[in-house]
C-alpha cells in the first residue's frame, strides 16, 4: 500500500492521529517554462547534466536554471530518500518517470500530474496573463496522465503512469467567471469518476481584484469549498484539499466542519526557511493534514535536508526554530552556502503567520527506518555547531558503555545530541 492511502485511511478512523501526509510539487513546468526546474545552486548527487550552448552567446553559470535533466534527477532523489508520500509532476515529466521509468512501481510514494492549468498559473516572462483573472483551460487529459496514450486500454484499474491528479479552481468573485470554472470542474469529475481517477482540489484565492478584504478571504474561499462539494457525493469528490493558508480561525473552521473532508496547505513563494518551517508545523497544529510545497522546497539549498525537516516537524519530534538552526548546520557541514544569513532566516516573513499560534518546544529527535541513514541502518552523530555555545561530541550525558544518557539529558543536552546526528547523516 502506498504510505498516502495508509495515511488517509489512518486519519479518516483516527482523528487525533499525528498521521501528515507531504507531497513535493515538482510540476511548475507547467507555469514557469525555463525557470521551472528552479536554480542550479542545488543538484542531486549525480550532479551536473551539462547542456549544448554556444560559448560565444552563453556561459554555463549565466543560464542560471537547472535543465531538465537535472531535475529528474532530483525528482528521483526524494523519491528514493523516501519521506515525501506524494511527488507532483507535470504530464510530460509523469510519462518520463512513471510510465518509461517506473520509477514509483516498487516505492510507497504515489505519483501524481497536475490535471489542469488555469491562466493564473502561466507565470511566463514577460507574459501578462497572470495579471488577467483565471480562465479554466486543460492541457493534460486523463488518459495521457494515466497512460500516456490518447485513450487508455481500460480491463483494469492498474495504469502505468499516474492515478492522481491536481485539479485547480481559482474563485475570483465574479459570477461569470467563478461559474465557469465550475463547470469545467464538473466536466472533469465525472470524466474522472468513469475512468477511476482520483484527484484533489487545490483552491487558489482571487489573482486580480475581488472586493474582499484580506482578512475576510479564509471565509470566502471557505464558504465556495463547501457549497461546491456540497453537491458532490463521495464517488466524485476530492480525496483532500489543498488551500491557502489564512490562519488558524480559518483552518480550524473548514477543518472542524467534516471530518471525511482532510484539509491541506499549499506553501506559495519560497519566503525564509522559518516561514516554511512554521507554516507547516501551525497548519497541522489548527486542523491541516497536508501539505504540498513547490518552490519551498525546489529554492532549498539542500533539498533532502529541508524535506527531512519537514516531516520531523510534523512527525512533533522538533519545533520550527530547531528545524531552523539544524538546516543551517547541515548547510555548514557540508560547505553550501546558505542564501540567507541564520537571523535572518528566523525571521517570520509570511503575514499569513503574522500571530502567536507558537507551541511548545520540542528537542528529541528520532528517526526509525531513515533513508538517509548510513550503510548499516544506523543514524551517525557528529557536531553541528550551536549558533551560541559550542558542542562537542562529549557535550551530553553518556552511560558506561558510551551511549547517550537520555534520562540525565537537559532539553540543551538533547538539543546537541539530536543537530549531531543531524548533521553526520547529511555531512
Amino acid at each position: 500500500m502506498k504510505s498516502l492511502d495508509a495515511k488517509l485511511s489512518e486519519i479518516k478512523r483516527n482523528p487525533s492521529s499525528r498521521a501528515f501526509i507531504i507531497a513535493d510539487a515538482k510540476d511548475a513546468d507547467m507555469a514557469f517554462g525555463v525557470r521551472a526546474p528552479g536554480p542550479r545552486s542545488y543538484l542531486a548527487r549525480r550532479g551536473e547534466r551539462p547542456g549544448r550552448f554556444s560559448p560565444e552567446v552563453w556561459s554555463r553559470d549565466e543560464f542560471g536554471y537547472r535543465n531538465l535533466p537535472e531535475f529528474l534527477d532530483i525528482i528521483r532523489e526524494v523519491t528514493h530518500q523516501g519521506l515525501i508520500d506524494i511527488m507532483l509532476m507535470s504530464a510530460y515529466v509523469n510519462e518520463q518517470l512513471s510510465i518509461k521509468e517506473g520509477l514509483f512501481k516498487n516505492s510507497h510514494v504515489t505519483p501524481a500530474a497536475r490535471a489542469n492549468d488555469t491562466t493564473d498559473v502561466w507565470a511566463v516572462r514577460h507574459g501578462c496573463y497572470t495579471r488577467e483573472a483565471s480562465q479554466p483551460f486543460r492541457s493534460a487529459s486523463i488518459d495521457h496522465i494515466q497512460c500516456g496514450e490518447v485513450d487508455c486500454a481500460r480491463d483494469g484499474d492498474d495504469f502505468p503512469g499516474a492515478n492522481l491528479g491536481l485539479y485547480s479552481i481559482t474563485f475570483v468573485n465574479d459570477l461569470e467567471q467563478d461559474r465557469e470554472a465550475l463547470l469545467w470542474y464538473k466536466e472533469f469529475r465525472e470524466e474522472a469518476e468513469r475512468k477511476k481517477f482520483r484527484h484533489f482540489l487545490e483552491i487558489f484565492d482571487p489573482n486580480v481584484s475581488s472586493g474582499i478584504a484580506p482578512e475576510k478571504l479564509g471565509e470566502f474561499i471557505n464558504d465556495n469549498i463547501l457549497r461546491t462539494l456540497a453537491g458532490v457525493p463521495d464517488s466524485g469528490r476530492p480525496i483532500f484539499l489543498k488551500i491557502v493558508y489564512h490562519g488558524p480561525k480559518a483552518m480550524e473552521e473548514l477543518a472542524q466542519y467534516d471530518p471525511n473532508l482532510v484539509v491541506g496547505i499549499l506553501g506559495g513563494s519560497a519566503g525564509t526557511t522559518y516561514d516554511a518551517f512554521k507554516l507547516i508545523h501551525d497548519a497541522q497544529k489548527y486542523g491541516a493534514r497536508v501539505a504540498l510545497f513547490g518552490r519551498k522546497i525546489n529554492n532549498a539549498e539542500h533539498q533532502l535536508a529541508f524535506i527531512e525537516m519537514l516531516r520531523l516537524i510534523t512527525d512533533g519530534k522538533i519545533s520550527p526554530e530547531e528545524a531552523v538552526h539544524a538546516y543551517h548546520g547541515v548547510l555548514q557541514s557540508k560547505g553550501i552556502k546558505p542564501r540567507l544569513a541564520l537571523d535572518k532566516d528566523l525571521e517570520l516573513t509570511d503575514q499569513a503567520m503574522s500571530y502567536d499560534g507558537s507551541a511548545a518546544r520540542r528537542s528529541t529527535v528520532a528517526v526509525q527506518n531513515n533513508p538517509l541513514a548510513g550503510k548499516d541502518g544506523r543514524s551517525d552523530q557528529s557536531e553541528i555547531r550551536n549558533p551560541k555555545s559550542k558542542i562537542t561530541p562529549e557535550g551530553w550525558p553518556r552511560h558506561a558503555d558510551g551511549s547517550p544518557d537520555f534520562e540525565r539529558m537537559t532539553p540543551g543536552h538533547r538539543r546537541a545530541f539530536d543537530v549531531t546526528r543531524l548533521n553526520r547523516r547529511f555531512g
